[in-house]
This record gives structure tokens, C-alpha cells and sequence, in this order.
């Protein structure tokens, strides 16, 4: 799952990736214990995380299927709305905010995304983010066992922004709320299983590519967020 995702990330970034050279690929000083990881990560992958979401995929219709990623991806807006304000950003905290709650209505629990619809995409923030915004930007590369590619930075945020901003915690009924969490995790992996092939068909090192996906990735937010992306670089992007 987690290795799909470094591939993902680098299919939809690819313009991202070619303008952000200056990013910092070598900040691994745990790589030994970040290559566990990503094995152990392999080996659940192998043996729960993509036979049950086959399975998934292949009983459920893909409107369905559709539907439930919105749902989670509305769920997530809620964090994104809190971080928003403890960046300052008051103007897409309002429109993220409305986005939430049109979708929670009109868009039936965020099953189907009425806000994109009428002019109001959908937008991320997490707490790794936000600590970014307030100055910690560099961090170390690290691999967290069922979470995946981290930095240590993101690492010790994610309890913040799961544990404090999001939904979850604070849904009584435990079997409830523990199955909308692996719920999301089953739904993030079907939505991977079209690059099982070609990520196979890969010739390099699969923890390299997930180490330079993610960082390269998450650097280019992280200087989107703090309005450091120039019009040179947005130019070079659309030619690409």
C-alpha cells in the first residue's frame, strides 16, 4: 500500500517533482530502520491491506465506491478548516468551512460533492503542515509502521491532527469509529490498485522511490503553503 502510494504521488506530481529540485532527498539519517519499516509495510500490504481491498473493489460498483472516497474526503476537511485558522489562512478556512458544510447536507454526508460543482475545491491541511507554516520546515525521512512515508516532523503532528482536530476521537461508539478508520485505510488502498502493474514493472530501488516521492512531494506543499512557489516555477510546471 504504502509503496503504491510513493508511485501515486509521483504520477499525479510529476510536473511537481520536475521543478523542485532544490529539495532535500538525503535528509534519511534513519534509513536503516526506515527499510524495516517499509518491509514490514510491504508485508501488510501483502497479506491484509490489498486482498481485502480487491475484494472491496470488486463488489462494490464504482459509484459506491466513489461516493465512500468522498465521504472521507469530506470527513477530512474538518482538520484542514482547523489548521487553516491556526495558519492564519481566514479566507480559505471560510471556503474550505462552507465546502464542509454543503457537502455534509446538500452533498447527503459528503457522499457526493456538491461544493466542486459550485466553485469551491477541495483543500489539505494538517497539523505537519501548520508546524511547517510556523518554522519548522527541514526534517528527517521516516518510515511509520501501517502510516507509511513520514518526516519526523509530520510523524509527531499526525496524533495531533487525528487525536485533537479530527472527527474520530470523538465518536463514542468504538466499533463505529474504529471501522470508519480502517475504513478509510481499505478505501485509500483501492484506490491504489491500478498501479499494482505499474509499479512492478519498476527497475529502481522501491524505498529510494518512495523516500524521493514523498519528500519531493511534501516540499513543494510546504513552499506552496508559505507562498514561496513563483511564477517561473507554476510557468515550468504547465509546460511540463
Amino acid at each position: 500500500m504504502i509503496r503504491l502510494l510513493g508511485l501515486f504521488l509521483l504520477l499525479v506530481t510529476s510536473p511537481i517533482l520536475a521543478i523542485n529540485s532544490d529539495g532535500d532527498l538525503n535528509n534519511d539519517p534513519y534509513e536503516n530502520y526506515n527499510r524495516h519499516a517499509f518491509k514490514l509495510n510491504e508485508t501488510l500490504d501483502k497479506v491484509f491491506f490489498k486482498p481485502v481491498a480487491t475484494v472491496y473493489k470488486a463488489i462494490l460498483p464504482w459509484p459506491i465506491t466513489k461516493g465512500i472516497g468522498n465521504f472521507f474526503s469530506n470527513l477530512e476537511q474538518i482538520p484542514t478548516v482547523v489548521n487553516d485558522l491556526l495558519q492564519g489562512e481566514f479566507y480559505n478556512a471560510t471556503s474550505d468551512a462552507w465546502r464542509f458544510l454543503i457537502n455534509s447536507t446538500i452533498g447527503i454526508a459528503g457522499f457526493i460533492d456538491v461544493a466542486s460543482r459550485i466553485g469551491l475545491p477541495a483543500n489539505h491541511q494538517d497539523f505537519g503542515l501548520t508546524l511547517a507554516k510556523w518554522g519548522y520546515v527541514s526534517s528527517a525521512y521516516l518510515v511509520v509502521p501501517i502510516l507509511g512515508p513520514r518526516t519526523v516532523r509530520d510523524a509527531i503532528s499526525w496524533p495531533i491532527n487525528y487525536g485533537v482536530f479530527s472527527i474520530y476521537p470523538y465518536i463514542n461508539d468504538v466499533p463505529w469509529r474504529n471501522g470508519l478508520v480502517w475504513g478509510s485505510f481499505i478505501n485509500a488502498r483501492a484506490q491504489l490498485l491500478d498501479f499494482d502493474q505499474a509499479i512492478k514493472q519498476a527497475s529502481f530501488d522501491p524505498y529510494v522511490f518512495q523516500r524521493n516521492a514523498y519528500l519531493q512531494h511534501r516540499n513543494y506543499v510546504i513552499r506552496e503553503n508559505n507562498n514561496l512557489i513563483s511564477d517561473e516555477d507554476d510557468g515550468d510546471s504547465d509546460d511540463d
